[in-house]
C-alpha cells in the first residue's frame, strides 16, 4: 500500500447529502467540497460518486462557480449513505512493477450506524467502473471490516493504527479478532511489515479511535501527532497521547532510522 503523498491518478469523493452528518451546518458543506475539487482538479482527476443525473447537474453548476477544472472531474452515478470515501471506498495497492489493484474490505457504518448498506456496495462498484483486479480481504470465510481512516501507512512497510478502534469490544469491527490476526491481514493485503499500535484516538470521535485525526505519517520516517495543551479540555493529560508518542518513539521505521515526530499543539 503506497503512502498518501505518493503519485496517484485521482482522488475519489462522494458528493455530500446526508444532513445529519453536519447538523445545522449543512448549507456551506457542498461549497467546501467545491473548494476541495477546485484545488485537486488543478493537478489530478477527481472522481465523484453522486446519486443521479439530477444531482450531477446541480453539482456541476456549483463546481463551475467554484472554478474547478471540469475536464478533470468525472461523475459516477451511485447512491450513497454518506460521503466518507476514505472509510467506505476500496483501498488501492500496487505491486513491484507499478500495477494497481483494489483491496475490498467490508464497511459496516463504523459498527454504529445502520444506514450503511449503500456505502457497502462502493468497492464492487469501483472495481467494475475501473476494471481493476480486486482482492476481498478474507480470513477464512470471514470478510473483514476495515475503514481507511483507521490506518495510515508510510509506503515503506509501516502502519499506524489504534487499539481502541480495532481491538475494543465497543463498536467492534471484527469481534474476537486479535492483534496478531490483524497484523497478518495487514501483511497479506498491504505488504505491511511493522504495525505501530497506538492507544486511543481523540475523545468525541464517533468512529471510536480512528488514527487519522490523531497521528499521520508525513514522510517515510516522520509522524505528525496532535496533542492538547488546554488543561480544561477532555483530551488533556489522558493516556491517548502519552502512550501513543512513546510507541512512535520506540519503533524504528523500515528506512532503518528512528521515526521522528512533530507534536502539533
Amino acid at each position: 500500500m503506497p503512502a498518501e503523498w505518493e503519485p496517484h491518478e485521482a482522488t475519489w469523493l462522494a458528493w455530500p447529502h446526508e444532513r445529519s452528518d453536519w447538523p445545522g451546518k449543512f448549507a456551506p458543506v457542498p461549497w467546501v467540497y467545491g473548494e476541495m475539487v477546485r484545488y485537486l482538479s488543478r493537478n489530478e482527476k477527481v472522481r465523484i460518486l453522486i446519486a443521479d443525473a439530477k444531482a450531477e447537474r446541480a453539482a456541476r453548476l456549483l463546481l463551475d462557480k467554484c472554478g474547478a477544472t471540469m475536464d478533470r472531474v468525472e461523475f459516477f452515478h451511485l447512491a450513497t449513505d454518506r460521503g466518507w470515501t476514505r472509510d467506505s471506498c476500496p483501498i488501492f495497492v500496487r505491486n513491484r512493477t507499478g500495477g494497481v489493484a483494489l483491496t475490498h474490505w467490508r464497511f459496516n457504518g463504523w459498527a454504529k450506524y445502520e444506514n450503511h448498506k449503500r456505502d457497502e456496495r462502493i468497492p464492487a462498484f469501483v472495481k467494475q467502473a475501473l476494471r481493476l483486479k480486486s482482492f476481498p480481504a478474507m480470513r477464512g470465510n470471514r470478510h473483514l471490516v476495515l475503514e481507511g481512516g483507521s490506518i495510515d501507512v508510510n509506503g515503506r512497510g509501516s502502519l499506524l493504527t489504534t487499539e481502541e478502534c480495532l481491538l475494543s469490544p465497543i463498536q467492534a469491527r471484527n469481534p474476537g479478532m486479535t492483534r496478531e490476526e490483524y497484523e497478518e491481514a495487514f501483511a497479506q493485503y498491504f505488504g505491511v511489515e511493522r504495525v505501530i499500535w497506538l492507544n486511543k484516538g481523540i475523545a468525541g470521535d464517533d468512529t471510536h479511535g480512528h488514527v487519522d485525526d490523531l497521528a499521520r505519517f508525513v514522510s517515510a520516517g516522520t509522524v505528525a501527532v496532535v496533542s492538547e495543551s488546554d488543561r480544561h479540555e477532555t483530551n488533556y493529560g489522558i493516556p491517548i497521547f502519552t502512550k501513543s508518542i512513546k510507541s512512535i518513539k520506540n519503533v524504528k521505521s523500515t528506512i532503518y532510522r528512528k521515526s521522528s515526530f512533530i507534536d502539533m499543539i
